[in-house]
């Protein structure tokens, strides 16, 4: 069923339309030049389940969805199809597709981010000896060249979460995509590229800089697709789109969709989209996603920084000749554990949980370790309540989950001030954890920093709207959708460390007893 949708008076103005594809919704808001939504739509995504560890999503139901809650949106704000300047996409990452060149028939299921079934691949592989010289040769080149783009390799790991390993699995699992391969007949598209190619029913097969870069078969530093990667897993080469930039005319939708040509002005990653839409375009500025995951983003630049242990470079996104890029810490689970837990009845609705910790002086020595389905360094890692009592109340469960999402906002934060050389400004906050003032006020006290939370919290749909404006003229320039900025709360540090220190201490022992479950 679709959500309560906003309705409002038509205008004679244009609209822009942004759209995010996330992993648990599909939301589209419709927004005038000032960046107000003039009308909105959003669906659940109904994820599927086929076997224990797999992730999956079906194609025709996403298609369905993202054309449904364009229409209703438009239809929401009273407005007509005539009057949208432009759409700009914003997808989830690393979720990918395999179909056929000639036929458009998908071989497979989307396989999501999330799913697990290249586990014991990445266990053979971080296992094997062929990796440990990749190790050594890398080593060898980046201290003889100096050269930032050897680093990376020279510790390369991998984990269920890179597109690489679930891609080797198709090609050796599935027989129809491998034969096609073979004969140059294998499409690969990650969300965005199979909406491309759907809205435009195939005259356009492309990605861009942003999403390409996440999939983790991109190489950031040559803004290639990785040969030696692909080689190295038996992937073809012959599979991936052509590479455009993020803010540019990717063609107009089949007038047959939606009653009139939309042109489609950009598409995105949702993580560099949120980074957009909260306007941080400069060097050193800080994003703070917290959704189905978290993320933290900080913008270094022109300058790239090689991927290490638990951060990873990207391209934030390319305007031109502009390219800017990201460093990216992610954490899995965030609003997936608040999720549970409001289906195991420890609250009736999200607003009431931050009530529900600040009820209590602490969680009573209750920690949970919340991840449910993926972690990069542990696949098997439990997801669990430690230090339960018979005097433990729903409060101190929810306090604990909260808790969680703090202390590791604080771990991450860490790693990334350790490692990103450049000066960190204001964080600025967004996803629907955002809206949890326990969690954010905690974070802010955690890591010694102002952070900033904005009157709509959708950043993805409003980043690529953003960019999609950026490259029809709807807007202007940057500093004029810095202009449009509005922030509905501050978070600044209250409480001294310290005081956190017994329960984080506790909690780091209890991520401790749940490894390799």
């Amino acid at each position: 069923m679709p959500c309560k949708q906003q309705e409002s008076v038509a205008t004679p103005a244009r609209y822009m339309v942004g759209v995010d594809v996330g992993s648990t919704v599909v939301k589209c808001h419709v927004y005038d030049r000032a960046a107000a939504i003039r009308g909105s739509s959003c669906r659940k995504v109904e994820s599927l389940y086929p076997r224990p560890g797999w992730v999956e999503l079906d194609p025709e139901v996403l298609w369905s969805q993202f054309v449904a809650v364009v229409k209703e949106a438009i239809q929401a704000g009273g407005l007509q199809m005539k009057q949208i300047a432009g759409l700009g996409i914003s997808t989830q990452r690393a979720t990918f597709i395999t179909w056929h060149k000639r036929t458009g028939k998908p071989f497979h299921n989307f396989i999501s981010w999330q799913d697990l079934r290249s586990a014991e691949l990445v266990n053979s592989w971080n296992r094997s000896f062929l990796l440990k010289v990749v190790h050594v040769i890398f080593t060898v080149l980046h201290f003889l060249t100096g050269n930032d783009r050897y680093l990376a390799p020279s510790f390369l790991t991998f984990s269920t979460q890179q597109t690489s390993m679930k891609l080797s699995w198709v090609f050796k699992n599935i027989h129809e995509a491998q034969e096609a391969a073979q004969k140059n007949n294998c499409c690969f598209g990650t969300v965005d590229t199979w909406l491309l190619y759907r809205l435009t029913k195939g005259s356009v097969y492309a990605t861009d800089y942003s999403n390409a870069s996440a999939t983790g078969v991109f190489e950031p530093f040559t803004k290639c697709w990785n040969s030696t990667l692909c080689n190295l897993l038996s992937i073809p080469m012959s599979i991936y789109p052509p590479v455009k930039d993020t803010s540019f005319n990717f063609g107009s939708t089949d007038p047959e969709i939606f009653g009139v040509p939309i042109p489609i002005m950009a598409v995105v990653a949702d993580q560099q989209s949120a980074m957009f839409g909260e306007c941080c375009f400069h060097p050193g500025d800080v994003k703070l996603t917290m959704g189905t995951g978290g993320f933290w983003n900080v913008n270094t630049g022109e300058h790239l920084f090689a991927s290490r242990r638990g951060l990873y470079p990207l391209i934030g996104w390319k305007i031109g000749k502009e390219v800017v890029y990201l460093t990216e810490g992610s954490m899995p689970d965030i609003g997936t554990a608040i999720k549970w837990a409001q289906d195991i009845n420890l609250f009736n609705s999200v607003e009431e949980t931050a009530k529900m910790a600040w009820s209590i002086v602490d969680s009573h020595g209750v920690c949970f370790v919340p991840d449910f389905q993926i972690s990069v360094n542990d696949p098997y890692l439990c997801a669990s309540f430690l230090g339960l009592k018979p005097s433990t109340t729903r409060n101190h469960l929810v306090r604990a989950i909260l808790e969680s999402v703090a202390f590791r906002n604080k771990r991450l934060y860490d790693i990334i001030v350790k490692k990103v050389r450049i000066p960190l400004h204001t964080v600025r906050a967004d996803g629907g954890v955002s809206n949890n003032s326990f969690v954010m006020q905690m974070t802010s006290d955690l890591i010694k920093k102002r952070i900033e939370k904005p009157t709509n919290a959708d950043m993805s749909s409003l980043g690529a709207a953003f960019l999609a404006g950026l490259a029809s003229g709807f807007w202007t320039d940057k500093e004029q959708l810095k202009k449009l900025r509005q922030i509905e709360a501050v978070f600044e540090p209250q409480k001294d460390l310290e005081e956190y220190k017994p329960a984080m201490d506790t909690w780091l022992q209890a991520m401790k007893h749940s490894l390799q479950w």
